[in-house]
């Protein structure tokens, strides 16, 4: 059976070229980058140059970079040592951010009391940036605000520079999660200086179970694990060398061809927009995923004019591989927290799904999946 892929906003293959860096890892670099000896340097110093090289992406030192199992893993080091490091007493955060973020916040608001604000969220899944200072002049706590770059729901970009400059008016830190971002747009942390950010390497072509938090110089870090020092005492365990290689090739890989990459995802997302208009009457879009200057070209959150249970298991009968929203909530029954955070009870009713692109969905992948959409009862009433 034919089948299509269009799920990257969940993971996106591995490339062959990183596949290669880690296997040749795997079989040549196999020492721990803690042992004196040989092996041990040879595998340290591909760590450390791993780690310039990704650094030199973000125009940041070496030393900002922590290594991570990923951007769970970054968003939790991040906001527990703004509370239980740097003083934090205060969250500034959105009620449509990924649930690394969501239930961490929640988490240290149960144990350790501070205060979380949320920034109202208008119909279009956007964030309401006027009241962002608004609530930041509110107090004088030293305060964290913790929003992220592209929404991995519906593709919302933030103006990232506008809440940079809200920041740092108001002496605030700002955390944010790049997931969706890294890999698909240019991020120069000199020009835009974030204070801390999460990636992770499957969401660029990259291996799952590896990422990295990006840590603004002067700011110490206390780690999570205990038992090493390892990353300069910010992270113990040994690194996940051949993961690192594979993050940090498929990281050139991603920059690399980044234009020409944009360009090819950007033409099949508009294509499969206009088929879907063309082809059926009452399709609508979440937030803004319609459009290229306000989304990312990676993301189509489609709401469909009905409700069915059923399509995602239908269109994964036929091959083709969607989602109702993050891939971290799969299995769940409240359905998505993004949606319901912007959308009226009428609007969440209806089967909203998300497809996700990638330097490897073609034009012919769309054809099929609009093919194939015009197939599921439910909805062909509603062809046009």
């Amino acid at each position: 059976m034919k089948t299509i892929y269009l799920d990257n906003a969940a993971t996106t293959p591995m490339l062959p070229d990183v596949v290669e860096v880690m296997q040749q890892s795997m079989l040549h670099n196999f020492g721990n980058p803690s042992s004196v000896h040989q092996f041990g340097r040879k595998a340290k110093s591909a760590v450390e140059t791993a780690r310039k090289n990704i650094a030199k992406h973000f125009n940041v030192s070496p030393s900002e970079i922590i290594f991570t199992a990923g951007g769970t893993e970054a968003d939790n080091l991040i906001l527990y040592n703004a509370v239980l490091n740097l003083g934090v007493t205060r969250i500034i955060t959105s009620e449509i951010e990924h649930h690394a973020v969501l239930r961490t916040v929640q988490y240290l608001q149960d144990k350790h009391q501070i205060i979380v604000e949320f920034i109202p969220i208008n119909n279009q899944g956007e964030v309401e940036l006027n009241e962002l200072d608004t609530i930041l002049k509110k107090s004088t706590q030293k305060t964290l605000v913790s929003l992220m770059y592209v929404n991995n729901e519906i593709g919302n970009l933030l103006p990232i520079d506008a809440v940079v400059e809200v920041c740092k008016e108001n002496n605030a830190y700002f955390h944010s999660d790049t997931v969706q971002a890294i890999g698909h747009y240019q991020l120069d942390l000199q020009k835009t200086p974030i204070d801390f950010i999460a990636a992770s390497a499957h969401k660029f072509h990259g291996p799952k179970g590896v990422g990295f938090a990006y840590v603004k110089k002067g700011v110490s870090i206390k780690p999570l694990l205990h038992g090493g020092e390892q990353e300069k005492g910010a992270r113990a365990s040994t690194e996940n060398v051949h993961a690192i290689l594979g993050m940090e090739k498929a990281l050139d890989i991603s920059y690399e061809y980044l234009e020409e990459d944009k360009n090819h995802i950007e033409g099949v997302k508009k294509y499969f927009i206009k088929q879907l208009k063309t082809q059926f009457k009452n399709i609508e879009f979440n937030g803004f995923s319609e459009s290229l200057e306000k989304s990312s070209y990676t993301i189509l959150n489609v709401r469909f004019p009905v409700q069915d249970k059923m399509m995602l298991f239908n269109l994964d009968l036929q091959g083709i591989a969607a989602s109702g929203g993050s891939a971290c909530q799969s299995g769940a029954s409240k359905g998505s927290h993004v949606l319901r955070a912007f959308l009226d009870e009428k609007a969440t009713e209806k089967t909203s799904v998300r497809f996700s692109f990638s330097k490897l969905t073609t034009l012919n992948d769309v054809k099929f999946t609009i093919e194939k959409l015009k197939k599921i009862k439910v909805i062909q009433h509603f062809l046009v």
